[in-house]
């Protein structure tokens, strides 16, 4: 009979989920499970930070809509993921993070690196525990699978002490599980639909509010086909960006806070009413709400809700597509008030986004970008003031173009989520927006791009502050008061990447931004473009928005 070990086991269930790729820092506790993913032809992407790591892993996942994986060392590789798999939690997305721990036979001696680690990351996951027999691997992987991937997407942590992903036993004596999660859609109750049909049938100025689990869904062409039969604007956040064109006539993006003031029926589909909608207190007091969410202890979370539906967001849509029939309502009224105070926004953002002024406005900095956001470009959102502003500006529209930290607000994520989406997605070309205080937590991950060869290109914003916090600062308590957000002058991430084996490009001039970024694709290795800006533009509202 064949004996195998824990890393083995680790590895065959990897594969028959369908992983094909692990991100990890390496340890002795967990590195029976490298060996066995040689075997099972898993790639292992090695990084310099476990949070790197989550990052990817959560960036993985959503390239995929499968569950990313990282796998960490005990004690310190555990602690420095929980960050990343706190955003993953916000997120809803699922992540699988294996953590190795001191042998079971040393427990409470004083082993190396010996710590509580599941009751460390309970609150922040979905499911955690910890193994106690080596056969059993199979088993646990499958009910860490189902948790991630069933109900409210999320992250699971499977701890393996070393003496149990060590140890051998008889290939025969072990249980591999093939069927252990729903595959299907939840569907809402079809009394509820019907209300809600109804209520979306009746309006006169509806408005719909679109997020995430649209994309989790794969679910845009069903939403584009309800915006078109209601005849609704429809505002996208998070990673339902791109679930819509944007040049799509029912397409909106600069008058939401105004619309969502002024809409009698309101269908908010796959987003929590959090900080991002304020807590759903703006909207007009006599507007009929609508929410769908596959969580039902998000519905009539910080307001009433007239319709709760609780569902799949692609299968809600398609039942509500069934139950409006066919007629489209006239809300051309609406629809071109909305598309005038669009213009006109932009229209007071033109002279930014020409501007000639050095240091160069970040508008223009993301015009010039925006030139090489094509079908072919996934942009990573890594920063503060200077991704908010490429969320309003790049042209982002299919789904899965568009990635951002999410509601933790998480800073640091973007060499990550690049990593994963240029490993499972090598014939993209990848674009990382970050700003220069991004770049400096996880920026020496460029030594793994190079490493993999993995030719990502980030173009910093570089205003030498911590810009979403100064501008604020300034404002509220004077320039001489400003303290602990001013980054130095002299900071050269492009040299960083060049001595890291990449590609360096140091802007100061608007009119050299475009031929830097055309040399940075060019180069065909991982690059950096380093653009100075100004650090109090004109024409943005700087501090923290809390709101």
């Amino acid at each position: 009979m064949a004996l195998v070990d824990g890393g083995d086991l680790v590895a065959r269930c990897l594969r028959q989920e369908g992983v094909d790729v692990i991100f990890t820092l390496c340890g002795g506790h967990v590195q029976a499970i490298y060996d066995a993913c040689i075997d099972e032809n898993i790639k292992v992407i090695d990084v310099r930070h476990e949070q790197a790591a989550g990052h990817a892993a959560e960036g993985w996942s959503r390239a995929t809509r499968k569950c990313g994986v990282a796998v960490v060392t005990a004690g310190p590789g555990v602690t420095d993921v929980v960050t990343a798999v706190a955003n993953a939690y916000q997120n809803r997305s699922p992540m699988l993070v294996i953590g190795g721990r001191s042998p079971l036979i040393e427990f409470e001696k004083g082993a190396l690196q010996e710590m509580d680690q599941v009751e460390f990351l309970r609150p922040l996951t979905k499911w955690a525990r910890c193994l106690y027999d080596t056969a059993r691997i199979p088993e646990y992987m499958a009910i860490a699978f189902r948790h991630a991937l069933s109900g409210r997407y999320g992250p699971v942590f499977l701890e393996m002490p070393a003496d149990i992903l060590f140890s051998r036993v008889e290939e025969n004596e072990v249980t591999f599980p093939s069927s252990y999660r729903p595959q299907g859609r939840v569907q809402a109750d079809a009394s509820i639909v019907r209300q809600a049909a109804q209520l979306l049938a009746s309006a006169e100025q509806p408005l719909v509010m679109a997020g995430s689990l649209v994309y989790w869904s794969d679910a845009h062409d069903a939403l584009r086909q309800l915006i078109e039969r209601i005849q609704s604007p429809v505002y996208l956040n998070a990673m339902a960006r791109g679930s819509v064109r944007q040049d799509h006539p029912l397409f909106f993006s600069r008058t939401r806070r105004g619309a969502l003031a002024r809409a009698d029926v309101i269908l908010i589909i796959g987003t929590p009413l959090d900080f991002r909608l304020a807590y759903g207190k703006r909207f007009n007091p006599q507007a009929k709400i609508i929410q769908v969410d596959i969580d039902p202890t998000e519905l009539g979370r910080n307001r009433d809700i007239d319709v709760c539906v609780e569902g799949d967001a692609g299968a809600v849509l398609e039942q509500l597509l069934a139950e409006l029939g066919d007629g489209r309502p006239d809300h051309g009224s609406w629809l071109k008030t909305l598309r005038e105070e669009e213009e006109k926004t932009l229209a007071t953002r033109q002279e930014f986004l020409n501007s000639d002024a050095v240091p160069i406005h970040p508008l223009r900095l993301c015009k010039e970008m925006a030139e090489f956001v094509d079908e072919n470009t996934i942009v990573i959102g890594d920063g503060g003031d200077i991704v908010n502003l490429a969320a309003q500006v790049l042209p982002i529209n299919y789904p899965g173009q568009w990635y951002d930290p999410g509601p933790m607000g998480t800073l640091g994520v973007g060499t990550g989520f690049a990593m994963a989406v240029k490993t499972a997605l090598p014939e993209k070309k990848v674009l990382m927006v970050n700003g220069d205080g991004t770049f400096g937590l996880n920026g020496f991950e460029f030594d793994t791009f190079v490493r993999f060869d993995l030719p990502i290109v980030s173009v910093v914003g570089n205003d030498r502050q911590w810009g979403q916090i100064a501008v604020g600062q300034r404002m509220m308590y004077g320039r001489d008061r400003a303290i602990a957000t001013l980054l130095g002058d002299s900071a050269r991430y492009d040299k960083v990447v060049e001595g890291l084996g990449g590609h360096g490009e140091f802007v100061e001039r608007p009119q050299d931004i475009r031929p830097a970024i055309e040399r940075a694709f060019a180069s065909g290795k991982p690059a950096c473009v380093n653009v100075i800006t100004d650090p109090d533009p004109a024409g943005i509202r700087g501090g923290y928005q809390f709101m």
